[in-house]
């Protein structure tokens, strides 16, 4: 599924404690995720599973925004791609998620600016959540017709299934302190402090065994709604394509390019 050769869309540092910053590395499109990001993502975590020693992993994007969601003209130009072809796409962006949500270490998201659809997945998807206080969501994707699918699961854990039917059917935008209280963020602070309250959360974590943080995580998962099987990942992998397809998406993308009202049926 590549699309480009955007090598440097994510960028993996290691200091000298074990602990991995995996940056998200597209500020000029507000790190919207394409084909290239998808595949440097998993590139990225097939490196950080064959680490010795990992203690933790901290998520976060280049520039002011952390995650924008999809870059809709890569996601018009699938559109147009073979049936096969979207469900590659749509299956490696839900490896991606599932791989960090059932990352063995303990994942920290630090959020600044915009987090909207595939960007709230990827926050869902982690341990622990700091938001600075300029920090916007959005689970977006019904805004243009799409399905968010294979992110369902990881905010149903992380806000319950009663926030996720407010806000991923009315696609509206709220705030880190509203994000906070329904769950999606554990803390929030000033943009300045973003790094030092990572840091510090990093800190708490190496001071815990590390047998006992994966055990303990891994036990939590047991009774996630993200402990998908087989099949019920590769159904929610075949919505999620099948609706990038379908003449619903394909109207609310070109409002978006046109920069009007969808014209819904």
């Amino acid at each position: 599924m590549s699309n480009g050769n955007e090598t440097d869309a994510v960028l993996l540092e290691l200091d000298e404690r074990q602990v991995a910053s995996v940056v998200l590395n597209r500020p000029a499109v507000n790190n919207a995720y394409n084909g290239a990001l998808v595949d440097r993502m998993l590139a990225v975590m097939d490196a950080l599973e064959q680490l010795g020693g990992l203690r933790a992993v901290i998520v976060k994007g280049r520039g002011k925004h952390f995650q924008a969601g999809a870059d809709l003209n890569w996601i018009n130009a699938l559109r147009m791609s073979s049936p096969e072809e979207n469900v590659r796409a749509s299956r490696a962006t839900a490896e991606v998620v599932r791989r960090l949500n059932r990352a063995q270490v303990p994942t920290v998201a630090l959020v600044q600016g915009a987090c909207f659809g595939g960007g709230t997945g990827l926050a869902a998807a982690c341990d622990m959540v700091i938001a600075a206080d300029d920090a916007i969501f959005s689970i977006a994707e019904v805004r243009w017709g799409l399905s968010a699918a294979i992110i369902i699961p990881q905010l149903n854990d992380a806000i319950g299934v009663r926030q996720v039917r407010r806000y991923a059917l009315t696609g509206e935008r709220f705030g880190a302190e509203e994000a906070r209280r329904i769950g999606l963020v554990h803390q929030v602070v000033a943009l300045s402090e973003l790094e030092a309250a990572g840091a510090r959360i990093v800190d708490q974590l190496l001071q815990n065994g590390p047998e006992a943080i994966s055990q303990t995580k891994m036990l939590a998962l047991q009774s996630a709604w993200s402990d998908l099987d087989a099949a019920e990942f590769d159904r929610l992998v075949e919505i999620h394509a099948r609706k990038r397809q379908s003449a619903e998406a394909a109207e609310g993308l070109l409002s978006f390019a046109e920069k009007r009202a969808a014209q819904w049926k």
